[in-house]
Order: C-alpha cells, then structure tokens, then sequence
C-alpha cells in the first residue's frame, strides 16, 4: 500500500523485520530476543492490507493492561494508523479505515476467553508475545483465521524465548542442540500436519504430505529469529537498551540478547551468593527508606515457612537488614508479625502477599486490623516467582544489594543461590517481595536504622558505594 514510504514511519527495517513481512508462509514467528521490533513489525503486518475492503486483523495480547500500557500496541498503533486515514474507536480498540477494513486489538487472560471468538473469523490473527499464551489458545484462534475478502488468512506472532511454551515446540527444527537459531534455515519454510496420535508430522515438502494424507491439508510455518543488533533505529536512538539487557541474570541475559530457546534456570543462574555483598553496621546511611515484606505460612513444625525480610534502599543501592523465619500456626504467626512490626517501628513499612480467594481476602483483612496503626499493605501477587524475582536478581547481579551480617545469613544464601530448585523458596518470594514493595513506598516513608538502638546513623562509606 501506498502508506509504508516513511524510512522510519511505515517502513520496515532491512533484515528480519522485513522478512518477516515478506513472509508468504500461512504462520510465520518473529523473534527470540529483546529489542528487535518484533510488536512494530505486528502493526506493520496489519498495515499491509488495510486498503482491501472487508479485511480485517486482531492483534491478541495476554492481558488487557499489556494493551494500554506506555510503549505497548494500542499507543504506538494511535501514532502510526492514523497516518493511512485510520481512525480510532477507543472503546472498542479498534481502527477503521476508508477501504471499511478494520484491526482490533484484544487480550486472552483466561483461558476460556476463546470462546468469545466462536464463530469470528479474521484475515490476520496475531499473537504479540506467543510465548505467553496457551497451545490451546493458538490452536483454537488458527480454527478463527479465515476470510472473505480476498486475503489469504495468515497467522502471525511474536515473541521471547521460553523453552517451555509450545511455541518452543513449534520451532525445534530451526534451533540448534544448544537452543540458538541456526542462521541458514530462518525464513525456510515447512509444513505440517497433525497425525493421528495427536503429535505433528513436518516436511520441507507440500506435496510429500499431501501424498501421504491425501485427507488433510498441510499448512505452512516459519521461524524468523531477530535481536536488538538488527533494529538499527533503536541502537541509535537508545545505545544504553544494550547495556540493560547485559545486565540481566545469566539465564534472561542468554535469551533476552542472545535468543537462546533451551537454557533454563539451574542453582545459580538466578541468585549467585558470591555476588552479595557483605555490609557492616557503620556503613548503612540514614534515611533508609525500609519496607518489611512477609511471605506466610500455616504450618506448624512443618512445611513451608513463614518468612519475613527487613529491607532499606538508598541512593539506588539496597540492604537486606534481617529475616525473621519459622514455622509457626496462623495464631502464632500473626503474634511474631505484630511483635516484628512493633520492634521495626512505625517508620517501615509493612507488607504480605495475599493469598488467592475470599479466605485469603479474609486472612488478609484480618491482620491488617492486627496491625492497626503501621503502614501495613495486602500485596496480591502476579505472575511466575522467577518473575517476581529478577528485578532482584538484577540489582544482585550489578552490585547492588548487600546484607547485615548475622546468623540467618547462610540459609538465606544458599536458599536463593539454589532457587527455583531448592526445596523451599520462602526467603526468595520475601526478599524479592521485599524490593519490589520498596518502589512502591512514598518518598516520605524514611527512617534511619541502625543495627544497635543506641547506634547513630552514618554516612555511605565507600565501601557501600562501590
């Protein structure tokens, strides 16, 4: 279409961006790295049709507020369709354009939520970040992806390495035995069919499967792996990305900038102890902002443990001050809670995850009367603890956190340096609970700590600074 003349507006970058929109296969893949313009080249994608009439392209995110966030697809499609004489129906997040085409955007947090799309068909259907979705949901959107208009349908996703997602599966043959693309078969084509058993039969060949089941159409598939060396315009407009993704945990750091499918977290690829550092009394400042982050448990002598990190931050850097650990019943639990927070002081504050459900709504309401007057706060957890970890792992990796001498030093240690294979991950859920909170607590929230109540605060040594 006459729209996509812009050398940095509607065009896509030389490389794999633009052979990803040359692809002629029925589903292509994009992606494996960080940075690579993978979502720009979705909108580019649905770009290309929009001057047929009666086309029409949904673009999928997990969840809605992936949609709407900052950078996201909604508001980068608001600066690049309204170019080609789209206009935008903000309710319905969807654009509209002269030719009567129209692309939607639209989200699968649940897994039912395909059955809204009984009986829909569109042209072009997209997954941006495939590798969140579930195999079911692919399976049940490709039954969606039809048309009238004249347009051959064509399913397009997205994504990062997980070695896990069934977009791992879909792709094996264009990985090598460590899990990294091999480079002479990106953009090759294959085809499959699904054998009676369930499981995929692939040729390089069409016709081969059509001989052999004569019954059943082949599609067509193809992988097109991409990293951030291949966006030009984001390594000139943002050098520094590069520097973020080195920074990351060796296992996000090999599938972030390096698109690698098969590495996946062992002991100490997440947390290496070695890369805490150890800090002294004398060298923690004043005006710790401190946040006390508890992961509880109900058992009794037994099972998991409730865990509760005491963590300040200032001037970027961050301390892990104590834990307070045990297994305690949910009486008794609360009691040690309360007590903890009377010790910390009113200054810190006081969070816990809270559990799924009306008992954990119920659990939650009830210690927050418990702890009447402290800065106390329900905190309703989200996503995969490695997840919730690696901002954590991040700061650890770079230098960042440190740690209080003292007796709970080497459980908490080794407990994260062996996460997520260890047989308890208590302290990993607290202390990265325990980070995140600490962005969330108001500037105002600070205090000084010291580890002897007659101690007085002291400036960063540099030491701490280094």
């Amino acid at each position: 279409m006459q729209g996509l003349v812009e050398p940095e507006g509607l065009q896509p970058q030389r490389g794999p961006q633009s052979h990803f929109l040359a692809s002629r296969a029925e589903i292509a893949i994009y992606g494996g790295a960080a940075g690579a313009g993978k979502s720009y080249a979705l909108l580019l994608q649905a770009l290309q049709h929009v001057d047929v009439p009666g086309f029409e392209a949904v673009i999928f995110r997990r969840t809605f507020p992936e949609l709407k966030a900052p950078g996201g697809l909604w508001k980068e499609s608001r600066r690049l369709f309204s170019k080609v004489g789209g206009k935008a129906n903000v309710h319905q997040l969807e654009w509209q354009f002269p030719s009567t085409a129209i692309v939607k955007f639209s989200h699968l947090q649940l897994e039912d939520d395909i059955y809204a799309w009984q009986g829909a068909q569109a042209a072009m259907i997209a997954f941006d970040e495939a590798s969140l979705f579930t195999e079911q949901q692919f399976w049940y959107l490709l039954s969606r992806n039809r048309s009238m208009c004249g347009i051959k349908p064509y399913f397009r996703m997205t994504t990062n390495p997980d070695p896990d997602s069934f977009v791992a599966k879909l792709i094996e043959w264009w990985l090598d035995d460590e899990g990294d693309p091999i480079p002479e078969r990106s953009g090759v084509v294959r085809y499959f069919i699904r054998g009676a058993d369930g499981n995929l039969i692939w040729d390089a060949h069409k016709g081969v499967l059509q001989k052999q089941y004569p019954n059943q159409m082949p599609k067509s598939l193809t992988f097109i792996p991409g990293k951030i060396y291949d966006n030009k315009i984001l390594m000139r407009k943002d050098p520094g990305y590069v520097a973020n993704l080195q920074a990351l945990d060796v296992v996000q750091r090999s599938r972030l900038l390096l698109g690698n499918w098969k590495i996946r977290y062992s002991s100490g690829l997440l947390f290496n102890a070695r890369e805490f550092k150890r800090a002294n009394p004398g060298d923690l400042p004043g005006g710790l902002k401190l946040v006390r982050y508890w992961d509880r448990a109900a058992t009794l002598d037994g099972g998991d443990f409730t865990v509760g990190v005491l963590m300040g931050e200032a001037d970027g850097k961050y301390c892990i001050l104590n834990v307070e650990r045990g297994q305690w019943g949910p009486a008794d639990r609360d009691n040690i809670i309360l007590r903890t927070a009377i010790q910390d002081g009113v200054s810190t504050a006081v969070y816990f995850e809270q559990e799924p459900g009306s008992s954990g709504k119920d659990s939650a309401d009830a210690l927050i009367k418990k702890l009447v007057g402290f800065n106390v706060r329900a905190d309703k957890v989200t996503g995969h603890k490695i997840d919730r970890a690696q901002p954590l792992a991040a700061q650890v990796h770079a230098g960042n956190v440190y740690f209080l001498s003292n007796k709970w030093n080497d459980a908490f240690l080794r407990e994260l340096n062996d996460f997520p294979t260890a047989k308890h991950d208590d302290q990993v859920d607290a202390a990265s609970g325990a980070f995140n909170a600490l962005a969330k607590v108001a500037r105002a929230l600070v205090t000084n700590y010291s580890l002897h109540a007659s101690a007085k605060p002291q400036p960063l040594t540099r030491s701490l600074m280094r």
